[in-house]
């Protein structure tokens, strides 16, 4: 049986990583398979070592016997191998989907390269389709969700839906690794992504977004039978 894109896209990714590197790990589907061929890399002889972007990943790469670390005001990585929702040609990303954006953000942010593994159905040519994540603290949640709607209508969002992400098992709401709440913005087509990332940064309450920009991404994007070009 032939591999996934996903699980192809993954091993390619794999072909990057030399002996002695320091990694990201990221959170997903996607980065479920890098991280478990990862793993037996690691089984055979590799020395590497990561630092996960969820707690998800890190009992992933415990599990697969990779060797974690907690990164300090030294650490530079050096490589970041993490999934997307929706890539454009030019890297510019929505994530969040497994609500761990805001972890991805800190540790893109600490390596040398962004390698993003996907399947090509990520390629989008105007970010928007999938639902943008926003982390927000819990208190005072209906404030910052008012807020995010002033935001959205200066930005030309007419009825913008809002949703309060759930908990997996239907009871309650969602939690990220911070403990705070996920609201789902579904926006349909973002024209002015940096505009709208600043302003809803700028919302009290608001910790990040599920926008990653300016990042100098390594794209990996598998179809049935190659890769894409970009």
């Amino acid at each position: 049986m032939a591999d996934s894109p996903k699980k192809r896209a993954a091993l390619a990714a794999l072909e990057l990583v030399e002996d002695g590197m320091r990694l990201g790990l990221g959170t997903g589907s996607t980065a479920k398979f890098f991280i478990e061929a990862l793993g037996e890399k690691v089984r055979t002889g590799l020395d590497v070592k990561g630092v996960p972007t969820s707690r998800w990943s890190e009992e992933l790469a415990r599990k697969n016997g990779i060797e974690l670390f907690e990164p300090d005001e030294t650490t530079v990585l050096d490589l970041d191998i993490d999934g997307s929702d929706e890539i454009t040609p030019d890297g510019s990303m929505i994530k969040g989907g497994g609500g761990a954006m805001l972890r991805e953000k800190i540790v893109a942010r600490a390596a040398r390269k962004f390698v993003m593994i996907a399947d090509a159905s990520k390629r989008v040519h105007t970010l928007g389709a999938f639902p943008l994540p926003v982390e927000v603290i819990p208190f005072g949640q209906a404030l910052t969700v008012r807020a995010i709607r002033e935001v959205l209508s200066e930005e030309g969002f007419s009825n913008p839906q809002i949703t309060l992400r759930a908990a997996p098992n239907g009871e309650g709401f969602f939690l990220t690794d911070a403990g705070n709440l996920v609201a789902d913005l579904a926006l349909g087509r973002i024209q002015n992504p940096e505009t709208l990332d600043r302003k809803l940064t700028m919302i009290p309450g608001v910790v990040t977004t599920g926008l990653f920009l300016g990042f100098d991404v390594h794209q990996i994007l598998a179809t049935e039978d190659g890769f894409l070009d970009g």
